[in-house]
């Protein structure tokens, strides 16, 4: 287990008022929702980011958008996507890896999507996570980009930094993801993934982060930050 994630510190949680502070710091320090952000990826409807998000799993950014290209180009709606067989959706999606399982998520998502919700894709955190194939991660990331939501979407580097300056707690994504969510004030809601995903590509990198240069480091609880 990586020094970032350990137990040694990983409970150990910054108060409230340092939570605030912290905020404050990344607010002006880091660049935040970029107007008129769209889906994952870029995608242009929730139906096609969900997608796209589900894709992504496991898989580098580039191998991601190759595969949405390709299978985009076959169908993009739920409907025609119940179309093809599965075997055609998991050659189009090979570039993201693990495409046969994939690929009957998707399936079934777009089943469940046409079943259960006319195929129109739920706003709502529950309503997302009921479909096939979408987690808290993916839920949250389709939330916030595409409907606009006020929320916190936890990818790899907001887990880090989250876990690692005491933000948050959680083993994983989706535990880290409640934590920052009962935790986090309202007002840094709307913004703070954008903040700590920056500042996590930036300054609080997963291998030597540059903490002579961090604008939190004498809030940040990580025991391995130099001095």
């Amino acid at each position: 287990m990586s020094q970032s994630t350990s137990p040694a510190y990983a409970s150990r949680l910054l108060n409230e008022e340092d939570v605030e502070a912290i905020y404050r710091h990344l607010e002006e320090a880091m660049p935040g929702r970029i107007p008129n952000a769209k889906g994952p990826k870029g995608q242009p409807d929730a139906f096609r980011s969900c997608i796209s998000c589900m894709l992504s799993a496991q898989s580098r950014d580039a191998n991601t958008a190759k595969a949405t290209r390709q299978l985009f180009a076959l169908a993009s709606t739920p409907e025609a996507m119940l179309q093809l067989d599965e075997a055609v959706i998991a050659e189009a999606i090979k570039p993201a890896g693990l495409y046969n399982r994939k690929a009957r998520n998707v399936l079934k998502f777009c089943a469940a999507l046409l079943s259960e919700h006319d195929c129109v894709v739920p706003s709502t955190r529950g309503g997302l996570m009921s479909l096939p194939g979408i987690g808290r991660k993916c839920a949250d990331i389709v939330m916030s980009f595409t409907f606009g939501e006020d929320v916190i979407a936890v990818d790899t580097h907001v887990h880090r930094v989250s876990n690692r300056i005491g933000l948050a707690r959680g083993k994983n994504e989706a535990q880290t993801a409640q934590s920052l969510e009962e935790r986090s004030p309202e007002w840094a809601k709307r913004d703070g993934h954008f903040w700590l995903l920056q500042f996590g590509k930036q300054v609080c990198t997963a291998r030597a982060p540059k903490c002579t240069a961090c604008v939190v480091r004498s809030l940040c609880l990580y025991p391995g930050k130099a001095a």
